[in-house]
């Protein structure tokens, strides 16, 4: 007789752009015209009291106090190395790090105190996939630290690779094909539904659902989650094998929807769930 099945978790993120930490409504962003940008929450450096606007490392650490493993931290463009390095030192070994992951420079996030490193754009030149190019930074890191981000944007009743901070569509549908095929060469998936990234209108319950049938390998889904109750849904839909991250709803980035405690005695109930 079979154990209790796994259950879904919270994931943490430290999401930055011009070197600070910031929740971005996702299918913002674009280099062509910066002035679109929406941002839902900027962190300054300002006095304690006035929580959350606090610098990266800040995060890290309130991450390490609570034992929230697989958060991830993502760069959003230029200019926010320094801020993930001040984060990986916060709690080094135990954050994975992703934006513009190369085969170049992965070596030296691994060293800097990432647990893995997130790649994405680095395997769609002029968007098309290379399986060559997967191949060869898979090799580089090990499978066991290299997570794909597979930030996906929909198009009808399908979803298709979305790179360079989602404003490019690739040739990769997301299914199972692709999905096991990946799953060859990484350890785990970082999605992104970027269409609701950031609108704290709920999460894309088709998509759950789909990866719930397709994933073999830890999954952990972004976009949209806007209550403790979406970390339920999460759970029903995939049958635990899909984690949830949280954003602009969460209250230690401003939002008002979410409160980071309530995820916390969560995913700590849910574990021992597991354990039982």
């Amino acid at each position: 007789m079979s154990g209790p099945r796994r259950r879904s978790l919270f994931r943490p993120c430290i999401d930055l752009h011009n070197g600070q930490v910031k929740q971005i409504v996702g299918g913002t962003l674009s280099d062509s015209d910066p002035s679109t940008l929406r941002t839902n929450f900027v962190a300054r450096r300002v006095p304690v009291h006035t929580r959350p606007r606090h610098p990266s490392a800040h995060y890290a650490e309130l991450y390490k106090r609570h034992g929230l493993e697989g958060g991830h931290i993502i760069k959003l463009g230029p200019g926010n190395d320094d801020a993930a390095r001040e984060a990986l030192r916060a709690w080094e070994g135990h954050l994975q790090v992703g934006g513009g992951i190369t085969d170049k420079n992965c070596g030296e996030w691994l060293e800097a105190g990432a647990s893995k490193v997130i790649v994405t754009s680095h395997l769609f030149p002029d968007a098309k996939f290379s399986l060559e190019r997967l191949q060869g930074i898979s090799s580089l890191t090990g499978k066991d630290r290299l997570v794909v981000d597979v930030s996906c944007r929909r198009r009808g009743d399908k979803w298709f690779v979305a790179m360079n901070k989602w404003q490019t569509i690739t040739d990769m549908e997301v299914n199972k094909d692709s999905l096991d095929m990946l799953s060859e060469y990484c350890s785990e998936f970082l999605i992104h539904a970027a269409d609701v990234e950031g609108l704290c209108q709920g999460i894309d319950e088709e998509l759950v659902a789909r990866l719930g049938t397709w994933v073999t390998i830890p999954t952990t889904y972004a976009g949209g989650a806007k209550s403790v109750d979406d970390l339920r849904v999460v759970d029903r839909l995939s049958e635990g094998r899909v984690d949830l991250t949280y954003g602009s709803s969460l209250d230690i980035f401003g939002g008002t929807l979410v409160s980071f405690d309530d995820l916390v005695q969560y995913s700590n109930a849910a574990i021992r769930k597991t354990d039982d």
